[in-house]
């Protein structure tokens, strides 16, 4: 949407056709909400290949090991700073 201007709405009728807006947003016509006329949010569609990136699991597997005793590394330390006893 570089370059094309983006449809403003208040609040009041983001409110009222969000369902609308938000059909209309995912097929790519972003628009802006607005508050006594001053822009506060832009709302967009979300790209696809984006949230795929967000959403890889296992992209380190093989690269790190976890130690067994990870739970437990610098238990005694952190007791301590809060005035358990280690």
């Amino acid at each position: 949407m570089k370059g094309a201007s983006m449809r403003t709405v208040s609040i009041r009728e983001a409110k009222t056709q969000l369902s609308k807006l938000v059909d209309r947003a995912a097929r790519g016509e972003g628009f802006i909400i607005a508050k006594a006329g001053k822009p506060l949010v832009k709302v967009v569609p979300l790209d696809r290949d984006e949230t795929a990136v967000l959403r890889r699991l296992g992209f380190m597997a093989g690269e790190i090991a976890v130690p067994g005793d990870f739970d437990r590394m610098g238990r005694d330390e952190i007791v301590g700073q809060f005035g358990g006893e280690p």
